[in-house]
């Protein structure tokens, strides 16, 4: 019997690496990071994603996505959205690829990015794929704990941390548009992750 593929967004942090080794014993895994073409933050993806089993692809992604998700942001005056946007858009490109099943690292009171219901099982009939998302059961503690038994991590604030998600280049062309200024003013301090690898 042929092991099912499934292609995992991947940003080279904790709850997406947690979730490509949960999907490891039944799937066929391919780490997956999207990036806008803006900076080459996807290679810090690409250095964690070599500590785990399965293979790696980066995709590029149309760089008005990224733009459009700074629109929203700057108007909102917050990320999310702008966040989800982007989020959406990866999905969508993941779901068009030759894989039999998609999925993230999405978690239980995850605020942005998220999947609802509706939005997963549009995307399962719209491209004839299965949408999965293995720590939607699992809450914040419960994450830290599986962390805390099989990664080797490195925290830190948000713009110190080598990292692939899409708020690294988000923040990129709000700081060349404007100011760094305006990334302290949109983005609440907040700390990061970057797996280094298993224990």
């Amino acid at each position: 019997m042929t092991t099912p593929t499934v292609g995992v967004l991947y940003s080279g942090g904790k709850d997406s690496t947690l979730a490509a080794l949960l999907l490891d014993r039944f799937y066929d895994v391919t780490l997956v990071t999207t990036h806008f073409g803006i900076t080459d933050a996807w290679q810090h993806a690409q250095s964690a994603a070599a500590e785990l089993p399965g293979s790696f692809q980066a995709i590029e992604l149309d760089r008005s996505i990224a733009e459009t998700a700074v629109e929203i942001m700057t108007d909102d005056g917050y990320p999310r959205n702008g966040i989800q946007h982007a989020h959406d858009e990866a999905l969508e490109a993941l779901a068009d690829r030759d894989f039999d099943a998609i999925a993230d690292g999405t978690r239980r009171d995850d605020r942005a990015p998220t999947v609802s219901r509706a939005a997963a099982q549009s995307i399962e009939d719209r491209y004839n794929v299965d949408y999965i998302a293995p720590l939607s059961g699992f809450g914040r503690s419960a994450v830290d704990d599986l962390v805390s038994q099989t990664l080797e991590v490195t925290v830190g604030p948000s713009e110190d941390i080598p990292r692939a998600d899409y708020e690294a280049e988000l923040r990129a062309i709000i700081r060349d548009e404007w100011s760094d200024v305006a990334i302290t003013d949109i983005f609440p301090a907040h700390d990061q992750t970057v797996v280094t690898g298993l224990k």
